[in-house]
């Protein structure tokens, strides 16, 4: 059986490592703080392959973070297990811990995804995070696609994401930024985004790191050429994956995106673990139709079939 630590544990849900940015801001709030029975959200879902479907064998969750069952619902991939994360208090506020643990067992095939767009709410005092801890096991073929990230005025966010992939496995990872509520004028408006994404191998070995800080310091603090570059929608795409050669799956993230209304710019990962693209839109039906593009093109590449329809409308 699988050890399972104090998932209420501060160790367990709080940040390993918290950029300064953040930890400036450290404070016991005068609503629930953290650790609170309404603020430590929690996921531990683990997935094993029985016959010719994945399926979900172990399941932890704690609200303000839910699923509901796996779905099956494509049909170039029936057995492949469709999992969408919800947020029961309908975005993230101040002194917010989250985490998430998705073990896919040797041969599975999952895609996880958010219902919605993530709300990322003012904070008066404190900050709020999540962990992501993704495991693709020998044989594994998983995708993680989340909604896109948005932040309000006074927002302050980290997340660190720790992708676990084995030599024979794939996974692909995305994640997309806005610059704020843009509908209401809001860009650049939040306090501090930060994210952490490591990719490893099971005994460890580091493979690749991405770093995001964003710390407005005024009107248009970030809008320039090394992050936004004036856009309003930053999102990256990474394909772990050995497969294919990690230089034909970046040209095939390059070619698919030549004629998108979008900025971008794709490269291998270092040693040669596979390739990544990072997109800037200026709107998000652009940015999500990137990004989408970028996804089915290398499912073509990798596994032979389309991105399928994810049931959001």
């Amino acid at each position: 059986m699988r050890a399972v630590r104090d998932r209420l544990a501060p160790e367990y849900y709080e940040p390993v490592r918290l950029p300064p940015e953040l930890s400036a801001f450290s404070a016991m709030p005068e609503t629930l703080g953290p650790g609170s029975a309404a603020k430590v959200g929690i996921l531990d879902l683990g997935y094993a392959l029985r016959g010719d479907r994945t399926e979900l064998v172990e399941r932890y969750q704690k609200s303000p973070l839910e699923i509901m069952r796996p779905l099956y619902v494509d049909p170039e991939l029936p057995g492949m297990a469709f999992t969408y994360v919800m947020a029961t208090g309908g975005g993230i506020a101040q002194a917010d811990r989250y985490r998430q643990d998705l073990r896919c067992g040797p041969g599975t095939q999952a895609l996880f995804t958010t219902q919605a767009a993530t709300k990322v709410y003012r904070m008066e005092q404190d900050y709020a995070t999540q962990r992501v801890h993704l495991t693709a096991d020998d044989g594994a073929y998983v995708e993680y696609l989340p909604d896109p990230l948005i932040p309000f005025a006074g927002a302050r966010f980290h997340q660190s994401v720790v992708l676990s992939v084995d030599e024979k496995a794939t996974v692909v990872y995305g994640e997309t930024v806005t610059a704020g509520r843009i509908a209401r004028g809001e860009r650049h408006e939040y306090a501090v985004l930060s994210n952490d994404l490591e990719i490893r191998r099971p005994d460890g070995t580091l493979l690749a790191v991405d770093t995001l800080r964003l710390r407005p310091e005024g009107p248009g603090g970030v809008t320039g050429p090394g992050v936004f570059a004036g856009y309003d929608h930053v999102a990256s795409l990474f394909v772990v994956s050995g497969q294919r050669p990690a230089d034909e799956i970046a040209d095939t993230l390059h070619r698919a995106l030549t004629e998108s209304q979008v900025l971008h710019g794709a490269s291998v990962l270092p040693d040669d673990c596979g390739a990544w693209v990072r997109i800037l839109a200026r709107e998000q039906p652009r940015a999500a139709a990137a990004v989408r593009t970028a996804w089915d093109a290398v499912r073509r590449l990798l596994i032979g079939h389309p991105a399928p329809d994810l049931r959001k409308q």
